[in-house]
């Protein structure tokens, strides 16, 4: 795998700095990320989203979903098992497990929902008023053109 180097990111931009560190951070552990258990990342529409993942075998009181600085944390622990069975073949993991997913900014965890071994997590982006584009109406000039600025007539 290629390293790449995100420090021009650090010197010619102001305010992004928490971007390229995520960049950073993602082609780092790319490489061993794990892969258990498998899940999807689905666009619901434009401003929802859903992380489905696949926990069979797991009841609802040994998943936990946390979700703290803009990180979503799903976790996994499996209580101990009785010692009396013996298997021939276990190929269903029952492993613990924790997956984390960085939030983009304004983006809220709305519910989430255990169905036939799968974990449903929704999300919904919802943008404040104040960062919602809006239009500015435009003042028609006076009658004899010049403009009214603080009420005044401009030169």
């Amino acid at each position: 795998m290629r390293a790449y180097d995100f420090s021009p990111l650090y010197r010619s931009a102001i305010g992004f700095d928490r971007l390229a560190g995520m960049l950073d951070s993602a082609s780092r552990l790319d490489a061993q990320a794990p892969s258990y258990p498998p899940y999807n990342v689905e666009r619901v529409d434009e401003n929802d989203t859903r992380v489905t993942m696949a926990v069979a075998g797991f009841s609802e009181d040994e998943l936990e979903i946390e979700v703290k600085d803009q990180t979503l944390t799903i976790s996994g622990k499996k209580s101990e098992e009785s010692e009396d069975r013996t298997y021939l073949h276990r190929g269903i993991a029952a492993r613990n497990f924790e997956r984390r997913f960085q939030l983009a900014d304004h983006v809220q965890v709305t519910g989430a929902k255990l169905e036939n071994g799968l974990l449903h997590v929704d999300t919904r982006r919802e943008i404040p008023e104040a960062l919602k584009p809006r239009t500015i109406s435009i003042q028609a000039a006076n009658s004899d053109g010049a403009k009214t600025i603080e009420g005044t007539a401009a030169a």
